[in-house]
Order: structure tokens, then sequence, then C-alpha cells
């Protein structure tokens, strides 16, 4: 049970994010024969790198564009990537997730937040009942999810990709759709815009950002056709850089 009374801070834009935690390791190496035990390669170690993933990177965005961040999350899973140091390919990913625990609280939220954000990689953090409590609240809801029950997140901008658009069961009117390279769509506000051509290096984590810098627009603005477009210039920044990246306000000014 989670205590909210002790977390009410100053800033300018506050925002309560809950979500799956992840941390994700990055294993640089060289790879240079091919086992005599088996056709796989032989990958020598040469460094390792680690960055906040999932909602952790959510935050990392928010941070990055100017908020003052209370995250709230539960056990954390961790994504290992050898990657050759030569191509920056990846050669493979482990992955290690925890089931996690829901969260819930024993205090009502307080009106302290602009804008609450949840990050659901359908992990176990977030619950369907947590959700629509959020969204009772009142407070400006921003979401991330790969659940299917969309019309349970009726009041929220719930933002989804491509893939699971394909698979969702109901829709919110404030559903959002991102399509990579072709932008994003708001499917019941007749809204569609297109992305800027860039040089893709990794799509990692660009719909954290997407997540993160379309709410922080949408606060600066209240209007979602802005957002939307500050969000793809965003999320085109970060598919530029390998591995999840965190743009500031200057580069996408």
């Amino acid at each position: 049970m989670i205590d909210l009374k002790s977390t009410q801070q100053q800033t300018r834009y506050r925002i309560l994010l809950i979500g799956d935690d992840c941390e994700d390791v990055y294993q640089y190496g060289t790879v240079d024969r091919i086992s005599p035990e088996a056709p796989v390669p032989v990958f020598k170690f040469l460094h390792e790198e680690r960055r906040p993933g999932m909602a952790g990177n959510v935050r990392r965005n928010l941070e990055s564009l100017g908020c003052e961040v209370n995250y709230i999350h539960s056990e954390t899973s961790t994504k290992t990537r050898l990657v050759d140091r030569r191509s920056n390919q990846h050669i493979v990913r482990i992955d290690n997730d925890e089931r996690c625990t829901a969260i819930t609280f024993e205090t009502q939220i307080p009106s302290i937040y602009d804008a609450i954000v949840v990050s659901d990689y359908d992990k176990g953090t977030v619950s369907y009942e947590l959700i629509e409590e959020l969204i009772q609240t009142g407070i400006p809801t921003f979401i991330d999810t790969k659940k299917i029950d969309l019309a349970r997140m009726q009041g929220a901008w719930v933002k989804i990709n491509e893939l699971e658009y394909c698979k969702i069961k109901t829709e919110c009117t404030g559903l959002i759709v991102t399509q990579g390279s072709k932008g994003a769509r708001a499917v019941h506000h007749d809204l569609e815009l297109a992305a800027p051509s860039v040089e893709v290096a990794d799509v990692t984590g660009a719909g954290d950002t997407f997540l993160a810098a379309l709410t922080v627009e949408w606060l600066s603005k209240r209007d979602l056709s802005e957002a939307m477009q500050y969000a793809i210039k965003a999320a085109s920044i970060t598919v530029q850089h390998f591995g999840v990246y965190a743009p500031t306000i200057e580069e996408i000014i």
C-alpha cells in the first residue's frame, strides 16, 4: 500500500508516474569467430552500460523535459542485450521478467499533480481497477498500455502502437495510435499527423518518449494536435540514437 501524502513537492509540472520498471543492460563486445562446439558466434565481452527501461525510461524522458516526477513501481525486470561493437547490432536479448505486485493506494491521491502517467507493460504493476481509480481523480491521465479492454480507460488519453491496436477488444475516445515512420493518429478525433523522415538507428524507447512528450506539451498547450506533433518530433529524435534516449526541450525545438 502506498501513502502519497509524503510525496508532495513544488515544481512547474508535477507528474505522478506509475508503471512497470526495467533495467536495460547493454553488453558490448566483438565477434571474430564461430564456436567449435556449435554453429553460434563467440562473443568477446568489452564493456557494459545500464539504462532505465520501460516506465523508468518514461521517467527519464519526463525529467529531460523539465518535469518533477514521483515514480511508483514494484519489482524491476532486466533486459540484457549483447551488442556487436563494430555494427551496433543486437546479437541476442536475454529477458528476466518479474511478475510484479499490483500497486494499490491506502490514501486518496492528492490533487497536487498536473498529470498522471501510466506506463503499463502488463507485467502486473497496473490493474484495470487502478487505472479506473486514477482517471476518477479528475487529474489529466495519459496511458501507454498493452491491455486490450480500453473502454475501461474512458476519460484518459491512451497511446498504443499499431500492433497493439490490432489486438484490442474495445476502444476509448482518447485513443492515439502511433504508426512508426508514418506518424500517429487520434482515432476518434479525425486527426492524423505525419512523421519527419529521419535515419533510424534504433526504435527502442520511442514509445516512451512519445508518451512523455505528449503529456508535457498537452499540459502546456491543451491542444491535442500540437501535443501529438511535439510527441512525434521528440520520438523522431530518439530513434536516431542507439538504445533508449531522452531528448531535451532544446533538441525538440
